[in-house]
């Protein structure tokens, strides 16, 4: 399993994802699972992938394929689409063609393969947008309503967002909320693990302008847990019933 989520807001844009696969309890690995796609100065977009790891490597072959060939389609390439919706549109129909490659395949063993990914990013002239992108190639958009998305293991990690998100909410506060909302997803659930991968695009940059790996032993993440481990107890002791 995986846990990624994003966090569109007026500042910028916030997402981690950790890096666990697993094929059963003996069968553990670790895999990068967000994916940057940049023109500095034109377009930054970055992708985050849960699911089959089969499905989601070869989507993102496909799409770093068509980036890099010769002469490159438009109507494939997320570095020529014209607006953040078709590099969306892309993405979906990628992931779509793939998916269904390898389910007819894998279905002959009874067996299934399913995906889904975040794709955000802001092009030159454009605002900054993400969706979350279904197996069918269908996606939804982050709004000003509800201005984070997940994939994979969300359930542990999304009370925090629903408290404390907003679109004003600053690149710091954000951070601070993805690491906690994932704090929270790996003390519950052993098929998400570490190290993490944070990426932030401040709004109008047009680049990644954080990017860094958090490893099991990071002294900053550890006390972070600490500290909201000790607020929630002291919290809970402050209640009145």
């Amino acid at each position: 399993m995986t846990y990624c989520v994003g966090l569109l807001l007026k500042a910028g844009v916030v997402l981690l994802s950790d890096t666990r696969t697993n094929a059963g309890l003996d069968n553990i690995a670790t895999y990068r699972k967000t994916f940057v796609f940049e023109e500095p100065g034109e377009r930054v977009i970055a992708i985050m992938t849960a699911g089959s790891l089969s499905v989601t490597q070869t989507t993102v072959a496909r799409l770093e394929e068509a980036v890099s060939d010769l002469e490159p389609n438009p109507e494939r390439s997320v570095l020529m689409a014209p607006s953040m919706l078709q590099v969306a549109q892309i993405v979906g129909r990628t992931l779509s063609e793939v998916s269904a490659e390898i389910r007819e395949r894998m279905d002959r063993s009874a067996q299934s393969a399913s995906a889904s990914m975040i794709v955000a990013g802001q092009r030159k002239g454009g605002g900054m947008r993400m969706f979350l992108v279904y197996p069918e190639g269908n996606f939804i958009e982050a709004t000003a309503d509800t201005p984070f998305l997940q994939i994979g293991e969300h359930k542990y990690g999304k009370p925090i967002l629903d408290r404390v998100v907003t679109p004003e909410t600053s690149l710091s506060d954000a951070k601070k909320a993805v690491l906690l909302s994932m704090d929270s997803t790996l003390r519950s659930n052993l098929s998400v693990g570490m190290p993490l991968d944070l990426t932030v695009i401040a709004a109008d940059a047009l680049r990644v302008t954080e990017q860094r790996r958090i490893e099991a032993d990071d002294p900053g993440f550890q006390e972070m847990s600490r500290a909201w481990s000790r607020a929630l107890r002291d919290g809970f002791a402050e209640i009145k019933v």
